[in-house]
């Protein structure tokens, strides 16, 4: 089969041949019709994760998916060959920026029955990302105040509808993107180019952040005592690494790392939590019904073919996408009525 992979000694991703996975017993073999690009895989690419992922040479790059089953291990129980799934597969299996995939059965969902390929491809990293971060740390309840950061990058176009859904006031940053976020809900647009955000947001009761740097460190002003913040690209601290079972050694060096970050906790008041998105596909069986009903909507940027990986990944890194960019792999484009799409 054909893959997108990185290769050792080599800075730019490229094509290579790669044998068609072998099946687990729980695992199924997914022939990928679309895939999406994240900014996890240009972090993979550039080295950034070392720390927490240790990848052999080739790695064939890509973290979410849609497509159709083609073969069954022996001991799956939950879907059948022929069967239109999505997914994000656990970290040790990624690559879904090939022809054939092989993922276990507990990864994926039935792909939402009113979205193409594409759009279903667009969903599970960012839907999984902006779930576990307002259900499962968060815990947002009925009006409460967040504010959601890059309101019309991948995360943000998703993260506000679901916080919206759940009845929250959302406030957002944004600059070329304003219309869009409004588009999904947000209550409030700040442009960040011409706005200062902490000077306009105070006592709210979360933060998730996407950007990281001086943005998450000025996050801490906008938020009431006992708030709390999320972020996925801030500096993982010593409780995530407690969390995740990493060494005593990984352990202090993100304590220190982060040491800047726990000094504001303390100040403020305000927990900080650094996000590493978990596979679920339970929890994708309820981003399904969400979608299927259209209380949520997937926000597709661009769309490439399999043979431009290396230009839609150079745009992605660009940080001028607006929702999801995607790969098609095999078969036509669909987009279907309900598509945001800003291509």
């Amino acid at each position: 089969m054909r893959a997108f992979a990185i290769e050792a000694y080599k800075k730019e991703p490229t094509f290579i041949e790669r044998p068609v996975p072998k099946v687990g017993n729980n695992e199924v073999l997914v022939k990928i019709h679309a895939a999406s690009i994240n900014p996890l895989d240009t972090k993979i690419r550039k080295g950034e994760l070392k720390l927490l992922l240790h990848y052999d040479m080739p790695l064939t790059l890509g973290n979410d998916f849609a497509g159709t089953i083609i073969e069954v291990g022996k001991d799956v129980t939950k879907f059948s060959v022929g069967d239109e799934v999505y997914g994000r597969p656990r970290s040790n299996k990624i690559g879904t920026f090939a022809e054939y995939l092989s993922v276990h059965e507990d990864d994926i969902a039935i792909k939402p029955k009113n979205l193409s390929f594409e759009e279903a491809a667009s969903i599970p990293l960012v839907g999984l990302t902006s779930y576990q971060a307002l259900y499962d740390i968060l815990k947002v309840k009925n009006n409460q105040k967040i504010l959601i950061h890059a309101g019309s990058g991948g995360v943000g176009t998703f993260a506000i509808q679901l916080a919206k859904e759940m009845g929250a006031y959302v406030a957002t940053t944004a600059s070329e993107g304003s219309n869009l976020a409004k588009s999904l809900g947000a209550d409030e647009v700040i442009n960040y180019k011409t706005e200062n955000f902490e000077d306009i947001i105070k006592n709210y009761d979360a933060v998730i952040d996407t950007i990281g740097g001086s943005t998450l460190e000025k996050s801490f002003l906008t938020i009431k005592k006992g708030g709390k913040i999320v972020s996925i690209s801030g500096t993982p601290n010593g409780r995530f690494a407690k969390e995740m079972g990493l060494g005593h050694f990984k352990k202090m060096l993100l304590s220190l790392a982060s040491a800047k970050l726990t000094s504001l906790e303390k100040k403020h008041d305000v927990e900080y939590t650094f996000l590493f998105m978990k596979h679920s596909g339970q929890q994708l069986q309820v981003l399904t019904e969400l979608l299927e009903s259209r209380k949520i909507k997937p926000t597709i940027d661009k769309i490439f073919t399999f043979e431009e990986a290396t230009k839609a990944m150079n745009y992605v890194e660009t940080g001028k996408s607006k929702g999801k960019v995607i790969l098609t792999i095999v078969g036509q484009q669909n987009n279907s009525k309900e598509l945001i799409t800003l291509a």
